[in-house]
């Protein structure tokens, strides 16, 4: 546990560095070139990248010890938040002014690259924890990478914006390299009890999709659980692309960037809960009861435009997020075996990250063309504006209702599936076989 304590220490700061570089760059860029569709391309671009690289850089993982995958990552994102660092100073600030400018692109998508660079690092602790965990204990020590997610995630999200505008993008790219140096001499000196890499395959430098395609299918019931947690990504693309716009209907921008940086709490909270408590059990069982709460809770927190049910609820989806997390997690690190794990995590995060990107472009204009105008000058109006209000912001909370009322719905949908019960079954019937075995 020492070790596992030390890596987690050490991938706290750099996903925090990570986190930190994408937000800093996202409000430099909007500050600088005042060009939302730049800012928006940013998004999808990050998004979508994210989705891609997972197949490759799981097969890193899997291909190379632990250890030397995190160093990698850290390498690879030094050279080139380093290489950013040289663009921004020797380019005049006229020209980061113009969001057309192919200099802007190059020193954006180098800082993205390095970001998402740290993806290599997040997938090897997952495997981590099947290697340096006992059986029984994973669950709360995937909680506690449920944390430092939360930790990293709130303290990027308030601190970024602060630093670009009181320091700049100068401090910020120092900042960034100085604690990339850091996280990488630190985990030099982690010694990690890694014997070996565990190989089954003859050829283990492919990504090779198909072979893990097969071990999902080995599993059944597997595959589907990654298809179920695709499609509350994609659900959870709605909020990700229309939540600000709602809560600054409701309050200005000064208090909406402070009530979203304590509600970003619920993240570290979810996740100590987890770290403590443990999942129970039967964590399958454990995941769909929360996404039951999760979704619930969606219906009712723009059921009225007030700001104090919105942050309560979200503030409860922000809790729950983790212990889903965990439990998908623990799941995976139970059924898959230990040389297929790392590009099983990065084909999940590929899958399931690519949906989000997906519901972000689709849901504007579907908002702005079909909810909107139902609610302020549509059916709507008479048919449920006299309690559940009128107006465009209306039209808003509308989405979030209907997104709860299907997430909810498909959730119970597949709580009665064939591929829940094999699932359950499953890791039931492999926790039954290691108790005989000690």
């Amino acid at each position: 546990m020492k070790t596992f304590y030390a890596i987690l220490a050490n991938s706290l700061t750099a996903f925090l560095t990570n986190n930190f570089v994408w937000f800093a760059i996202t409000f430099w860029v909007y500050l600088e070139t005042k060009s939302v569709v730049a800012t928006s391309i940013m998004a999808g671009v990050y998004t979508g990248t994210v989705a891609i690289t997972g197949f490759f850089q799981g097969s890193l993982v899997d291909r190379y010890k632990k250890k030397t995958a995190m160093i990698l990552s850290s390498v690879v994102s030094l050279f080139l938040y380093v290489v950013a660092f040289l663009i921004f100073t020797s380019t005049p600030e006229s020209v980061f002014k113009n969001p057309s400018s192919p200099v802007l692109w190059a020193f954006v998508v180098l800082g993205l690259l390095g970001a998402i660079a740290g993806n290599i690092r997040s997938i090897a602790l997952s495997t981590l924890v099947t290697f340096l965990i006992p059986e029984g204990e994973r669950d709360k020590a995937n909680g506690m990478v449920g944390t430092i997610n939360g930790v990293s995630f709130l303290v990027a999200s308030v601190f970024s914006g602060l630093l670009i505008g009181y320091l700049g993008m100068f401090w910020t790219l120092v900042l960034a390299i100085g604690l990339t140096v850091l996280a990488l001499l630190h985990i030099t000196f982690v010694p990690i009890p890694e014997k070996g890499i565990v190989h089954t395959e003859e050829d283990t430098r492919r990504i090779d999709i198909r072979g893990t395609i097969r071990v999902l299918n080995r599993m059944p019931g597997l595959f589907a659980l990654i298809f179920f947690n695709t499609f509350n990504n994609f659900l959870g693309g709605v909020f990700m692309s229309l939540m600000d716009a709602y809560g600054l209907a409701l309050v200005s921008v000064q208090t909406w960037g402070i009530l979203w940086g304590v509600l970003s709490g619920g993240f570290i909270i979810g996740g100590l809960v987890v770290a403590k408590k443990g999942l129970g059990k039967r964590p399958l069982r454990t995941l769909f009861i929360t996404n039951v709460v999760l979704w619930t809770v969606c219906v009712f927190f723009t059921i009225q435009a007030s700001i104090v049910l919105l942050a309560v609820g979200m503030f409860i989806y922000m809790c729950l997020v983790p212990v889903v997390e965990a439990a998908e997690q623990t799941i995976m690190q139970k059924l898959v075996p230990p040389e297929r794990q790392g590009r099983v995590f990065g084909f999940a995060q590929s899958i399931e990250q690519a949906a989000s990107p997906l519901t972000a472009f689709m849901i504007g204009p579907i908002a702005e063309l079909v909810f909107i105008p139902f609610m302020t000058t549509g059916a709507g109006v008479q048919l449920i504006g006299g309690w559940f209000g009128t107006g465009s912001d209306r039209g808003l909370a509308l989405v979030f209702t209907v997104t709860g009322l299907i997430g909810l719905i498909v959730t119970v949908l597949a709580m009665q599936s064939r591929s829940y019960h094999l699932l359950a079954t499953n890791y039931e019937q492999k926790m039954a076989e290691e108790t005989v075995r000690e």
